[in-house]
């Protein structure tokens, strides 16, 4: 006669909980280091602590502000290249600006005012490869 033993396989009965980075937006998924500390936690990494402590959260300020006005001058339909937020504050040196236009852009969707899109689809911004547009809902 076989004899049957029972699984000791644990089932997760939820996704473990996330939260958006404040400085650059991307999802920050739960860790069990932080399992004490969870409503703490408010930045992806170091980096992040850094630029949101030091002088690059000027910078982050004008680029968010640079891509609503630009939002709110287009129709809703259009969107919004991040690097045209990066022209208008980085002036000569924009280049330098493209990744805190993507990650302002990314924290424009977070904040639930916009989304990101490719093409005519709506991408998630953690994720996001290549040209991306920013939005209006």
């Amino acid at each position: 006669m076989a004899h049957r033993t029972r699984s000791t396989r644990t089932v997760r009965s939820a996704e473990p909980p996330a939260k958006d980075c404040a400085a650059c937006g991307r999802t920050i998924t739960w860790r069990r280091a932080w399992a004490r500390d969870w409503e703490q936690v408010r930045y992806c990494s170091d980096a992040c602590r850094r630029r949101a402590r030091g002088a690059g959260a000027a910078v982050d300020a004008r680029l968010d502000a640079a891509l609503r006005e630009l939002l709110a001058s287009r129709p809703a339909a259009h969107g919004v290249d991040p690097d045209e937020a990066a022209r208008a504050v980085g002036g000569e040196d924009w280049r330098e600006l493209v990744q805190p236009a993507r990650s302002a852009a990314r924290r424009l969707v977070a904040a639930g005012e916009a989304e990101l899109v490719q093409g005519a689809r709506v991408v998630d911004p953690s994720t996001a490869r290549g040209p991306v547009r920013v939005r209006r809902r």
